[in-house]
């Protein structure tokens, strides 16, 4: 609890540079703080149900000296964080700036259940040990972004195992099966004959009482998680709370700038990947993306984005700086400052000046083997997951021999010794004995 006459917070908009903004004062507060404060909020977001109610709510913090109790989810359901998730830590961030009470809550029992959010069949359901291992590594990682002192980690099996059958029976009273039809991904799976199960009815439930039981202010997710923070809000004022407000994420663009970052696609940037393999997959994106990637991830204020693109407009600025700009921010977020400076060199020295790396691996081909089936090639070199991301990056155009774009998954090594380049930050020499 926050006590005395003047709650000082302050935000830190840019690594280097922070900028105090008073927004908490039991006897005054001025109106151009929380214009700020909800300039901040608003930044990068899709939607706010209800913007009144979310003025209300900071209003009603600073006369109470309280902060506010913000919320976010994430299923252990990988074991690493990608940039995507960042979208919704980033604007935990800007709220903890703001001084108010940011809660990570690791959905281990919902875990066990599976999100069926966005999903044409039934998700299986992770193991305990799944969960359990996965929960661990998130608590590691989300403290590149987030002060931990200042963040408060739970997990939903606290309350959920001590939930009784007859409290399951009746939460499940709260909520009708017309309105889980509703959601988008069950209507659609409903109309197609597809199947749905009891449980997953029963995770937009729990997702909700999730809420109740922390007692939320603002809950923030995906647009794809919509109707489960809307369940929250429902659920609370059943059991005589304030309504959360819900703060909907737009989802971010993976590498290939169409499809929403994710593993499976293989177009993800993690945040635990090396300094320069981040780096350059960040220079990789366009220039459209690029300022997409600004909004929602850097600490950048907008004012100075917009003075970015307009730079690159009028030729005042190059694109290749403002995007190594960016990816310099955030290396250094998850790496610090001297990794992104050395993944900076390392990227001018290969792609400014031409430089290929010398510590490349090196592939050795048999004399005698005409062509090469370059997805196992490249997976069994280790430069890519699986056979089917490597087709994926042919069919892209990503892949080059000596300069030339390949086309084809069977390929020939011409000459006794051939480079390949694979995006924009990989490399492997192919050697004929």
């Amino acid at each position: 609890m926050i006590s005395g006459r003047l709650f000082a917070v302050y935000l830190k908009l840019t690594l280097a540079r922070p900028i105090s903004i008073r927004l908490f004062n039991k006897d005054i507060m001025m109106e151009r703080d929380l214009k700020k404060a909800m300039e901040l909020i608003k930044r990068g977001v899709s939607e706010i149900i209800d913007e009144d109610e979310l003025v209300a709510k900071l209003k009603k913090a600073v006369e109470k000296s309280r902060p506010l109790r913000i919320k976010a989810g994430f299923d252990p359901t990988a074991p690493d964080l990608h940039l995507g998730h960042t979208v919704l830590i980033q604007k935990m961030r800007h709220f903890q700036g703001l001084g108010h009470h940011v809660i990570f809550l690791i959905g281990d029992f919902t875990g066990l259940i599976g999100d069926p959010t966005g999903k044409s069949e039934t998700r299986p359901a992770l193991t305990p040990e799944q969960v359990q291992k996965n929960a661990l590594t998130y608590k590691e990682q989300i403290f590149k972004m987030l002060d931990p002192e200042k963040t408060e980690i739970v997990f939903n099996s606290r309350w959920m195992n001590e939930m009784k059958s007859i409290d399951m029976i009746r939460l499940a009273a709260k909520h009708t099966v017309a309105r889980m039809l509703e959601r988008d991904d069950f209507k659609r799976r409903f109309h197609a004959q597809r199947s749905i199960c009891i449980h997953e009815f029963i995770y937009p439930l729990i997702q909700g009482y999730d809420s109740v039981a922390l007692e939320a202010d603002v809950e923030i997710g995906g647009t794809d998680q919509k109707f489960n923070l809307l369940v929250g809000r429902q659920l609370q004022k059943e059991y005589g709370q304030q309504p959360q407000v819900v703060i909907t994420m737009p989802l971010l663009e993976g590498l290939d700038g169409v499809n929403k970052m994710s593993k499976s696609l293989g177009n993800y940037i993690g945040i635990t990947e090396a300094p320069g393999e981040m780096f350059g997959k960040l220079m990789s994106i366009s220039d459209r993306l690029m300022f997409r990637y600004y909004e929602l991830l850097s600490s950048l204020p907008m004012s100075e984005i917009e003075g970015l693109r307009a730079g690159i407009k009028d030729g005042r600025l190059h694109p290749k700086g403002v995007k190594m700009d960016l990816a310099a921010e955030l290396v250094a977020r998850f790496h610090g400052e001297e990794a992104a400076l050395s993944a900076r060199a390392g990227f001018d020295a290969q792609f400014g000046r031409g430089e290929a790396p010398e510590d490349m691996p090196v592939v050795e081909v048999a004399a005698g083997e005409e062509k090469l089936y370059l997805p196992k090639v490249l997976k069994d070199a280790g430069l890519v997951k699986s056979a089917s991301e490597a087709r994926r990056l042919i069919q892209q155009g990503a892949i080059h021999l000596d300069g030339r774009r390949i086309i084809a998954e069977e390929m020939e090594l011409v000459r006794d010794e051939g480079v390949l380049k694979i995006g924009k930050v990989r490399f492997l020499r192919l050697v004929r004995v």
